[in-house]
């Protein structure tokens, strides 16, 4: 893929292809943005890597992991920003923050029950950019791209091409929700929310803020986290004009995630009035034993961050190696009862098709 170009009001989306398609988002003509220098955390996300090999390299892992890699990047493309492999143990294959991003030859294998939208969330889209399947709420896909290519996210064959709308189309789907004062809450999603320029953002932001029924912009993000510097005053200053109560859903799903880097992002969020939380998804051979999650549940608070969910796998097709039995995930849970304080325990769910909210387990 091309380098981001240095274009305040769009980041590149990564190409999401399956077998025979290498397609992508592309910008539309009346989003770009006249050429200025890119933030800090822009030319960050410009220069992840995306070759599978380089990782490899970068990383000293035999060339054993190679084949594998490749494989699996050619359905689903490697991007690691440097900031989050500098986290990363070198020569470690096992290292719990690469085997989030490293693509192995599993991916390759179809396997009964894994499938490409595995929360059929093409069957709960009103409008171009809107999903609503729950009541009160809606989540709009605020950006195609992410900062990082997680191997075990849902939205990994996501038809991004048909969920990115221009302004003009923005508006259409705003009216959405301006005609159903049910809703009282406004989920920014992607791909990553804040991959989208802060022009962008604050645009969005300040016509939900319009929607008198509206009270809470929630948003869903892992940008702060695998790229800290996105936390920057210009993200910061929308944030604070608006007049929506703000959560923002981190997805952290290992202590070693959080650095002191993280922190400080996560510290200049609450100082701007956001509640944080966190929601991770539990991973066979990065956070699937009572010691990785309660370290994780102490580090979040130190920094801050209240877990909220911890999600099974969603059975999306190329990730069922990560997969940990239902039966073996409440019996961490028991365990790590017995560890934390109450308030430190993520609610272990699952997300079921058709259901009114997330199912606990």
């Amino acid at each position: 893929m091309a380098s981001v170009a240095p274009r305040e009001g769009f980041i590149a989306p990564p190409r999401r292809p399956v077998a025979g398609s290498a397609s992508s988002v592309t910008a539309r003509p009346d989003e770009t943005q006249p050429l200025q220098a890119p933030a800090a955390w822009q030319s960050q996300l410009a220069r992840a890597i995306r070759d599978p090999a380089e990782l490899c390299r970068r990383l000293g892992l035999d060339d054993a992991w190679r084949p594998g890699a490749e494989a699996g990047h050619a359905l689903f493309e490697v991007r690691v920003p440097e900031a989050f492999l500098a986290r990363m143990r070198p020569g470690d294959p096992d290292d719990p923050l690469l085997r989030q991003v490293l693509p192995l030859g599993e991916e390759t294998a179809a396997t009964p029950g894994y499938v490409a939208d595995p929360l059929a969330e093409a069957e709960h889209s009103p409008a171009r950019g809107l999903i609503h399947k729950y009541a009160g709420r809606v989540l709009l896909i605020a950006s195609p791209a992410c900062a990082v290519n997680c191997r075990y996210c849902f939205r990994r064959h996501f038809p991004y091409t048909e969920n990115a709308p221009s302004r003009a189309q923005w508006d259409a789907t705003l009216d959405t929700l301006r005609r159903d004062d049910t809703l009282h809450e406004a989920i920014l999603s992607g791909g990553d929310p804040l991959a989208a320029s802060d022009r962008q953002l604050g645009w969005l932001v300040e016509r939900l803020d319009a929607i008198p029924h509206l009270r809470r912009l929630r948003i869903h993000t892992r940008l702060p986290v695998v790229i800290p510097d996105r936390v920057d005053d210009a993200l910061l200053g929308w944030l604070a004009a608006t007049r929506l109560q703000k959560v923002v859903v981190l997805h952290i799903n290992h202590a070693q995630e959080i650095d002191q880097a993280v922190i400080d992002a996560c510290a200049r969020l609450k100082n701007a009035g956001v509640t944080l939380l966190n929601q991770s998804v539990l991973l066979r051979g990065v956070n699937d034993s009572i010691d990785a999650q309660a370290a994780l549940s102490e580090r979040l608070f130190e920094a801050g961050v209240l877990p909220y969910y911890l999600h099974v796998l969603d059975p999306v097709a190329g990730a069922a190696h990560f997969d940990v039995p239902d039966d073996e995930a409440r019996e961490l849970v028991a365990g790590l009862r017995k560890v934390l304080p109450g308030f430190l325990m993520p609610t272990l769910v699952r997300e079921i098709p058709g259901e009114g909210s997330k199912t606990p387990l």
